[in-house]
């Protein structure tokens, strides 16, 4: 794919990109990013890809049948986000987006309560303090500029840069090549250098900013954007989950130190709709999609498992029934989610709630009591 303007889209064949299995499934080495890791924990990779990529076509079948008002689809996005999320830390935090389901799942966060947001009774279940895992945002690149004052904040805190691996933090925060052009990860770039904040910028870049190719967002590959920032860059094929998992290892670990920021491009590609109100056959080539396929970040993993016996077909079996029982919870507590208490909305606004906001719940309260609504039917009149 090119454009008169901006010329060739980067390739995943750029020699700057670091991978460590190829789509074949062969071990490769990098100079500078490697790991090594033992079969249990191989394995536990392809468990979290193979059980992430269950959730979302369970979500999605969801949102088909009336259960949820949206769904944002992770399919072929499943290795940056398991890679990234065991390369962190108890102590680090995260910032996603609305898509980084595979990092809330190795966070521990429950789908089901992935499930409520996007049905409409809540804003996330999950306690992010209790997590690290902070709530899904909606807003394009906004969580990146939070990210960075998160990351600003545990410099003032005293937690980056002690020499302690078990007390030093850093930030990990996600977004997408569209989100890339918002003025909010701009700045948040800016902030980063001039603080020389324990943040890792981690792009997702899929490809598409829903219908807009990536050679009409950089004239430049999205890592060398860094540069003009003042900290190091790098693309990582985001179809590999050792490489995701290399990377942002060694940039987080960097962070923690207090080395600063970093800006990591996973190379990967959106196999599905940017969400479930979308239509990429609109917009895009199938034949793209078919050769990305090629590439799926599952598939290289089980093929490399399965040639150098480190997983038997139990395993492989047992994998399938555990995702087999994970759909049908999903589908069963999705339905049994509580409407939400329409006062609640006046609830966690602030620390300690304002007069001026708990005059306007009690005028919400009276409004609702004069219809006669009683409390068990939507919360305390």
């Amino acid at each position: 794919m090119s454009d008169p303007v901006f010329g060739p889209a980067p390739s995943e064949a750029d020699p700057d990109l670091v991978q460590l299995l190829t789509p074949e499934g062969e071990r490769v080495h990098h100079p500078e990013y490697d790991v090594d890791l033992t079969p249990e924990q191989l394995r536990t990779f392809y468990r979290d890809m193979f059980l992430v990529r269950r959730l979302d076509v369970e979500a999605t079948a969801l949102q088909r049948h009336g259960e949820l008002g949206l769904w944002a689809q992770l399919l072929g996005q499943e290795a940056a986000q398991v890679g990234a999320g065991h390369a962190l830390a108890p102590q680090d935090f995260v910032f996603p987006t609305y898509r980084e389901h595979g990092v809330a799942w190795v966070r521990g966060v429950d789908p089901v309560e992935l499930l409520g947001l996007f049905r409409g009774v809540d804003n996330g279940g999950w306690d992010p303090l209790e997590k690290n895992f902070n709530l899904y945002t909606i807003v394009i690149g906004a969580q990146v500029l939070h990210a960075c004052g998160y990351a600003m904040g545990m410099q003032r805190d005293g937690v980056v840069g002690s020499g302690d691996p078990e007390r030093d933090g850093a930030v990990l925060a996600h977004f997408g090549d569209g989100a890339s052009s918002q003025g909010d990860v701009n700045e948040a770039f800016i902030f980063a250098a001039w603080a020389n904040a324990p943040v890792v910028f981690f792009c997702q870049n899929n490809q598409w900013a829903i219908s807009e190719p990536i050679e009409k967002v950089s004239r430049i590959p999205l890592y060398q954007r860094a540069d003009g920032f003042g900290f190091p860059g790098v693309r990582v094929d985001g179809n590999d989950v050792l490489a995701c998992y290399a990377v942002t290892q060694a940039a987080l670990r960097r962070a923690r130190e207090g080395q600063g920021p970093m800006l990591i491009e996973a190379y990967t590609y959106r196999m599905g709709a940017h969400t479930t109100t979308d239509d990429p056959t609109r917009y895009r080539l199938s034949d793209d999609v078919e050769h990305w396929k090629l590439k799926d970040p599952l598939a290289r993993v089980e093929v490399h498992l399965r040639r150098n016996g480190l997983a038997d077909d139990a395993f492989f079996t047992d994998l399938a029934a555990e995702a087999d029982a994970l759909g049908e919870r999903m589908r069963t507590e999705c339905h049994a989610l509580p409407d939400p208490d329409p006062l609640g909305v006046f609830d966690h606004v602030f620390v300690e709630q304002t007069p001026e906001l708990a005059a306007q719940r009690a005028a919400v309260a009276a409004h609702r009591a004069s219809f006669g609504v009683a409390a068990q039917e939507g919360g305390a009149a």
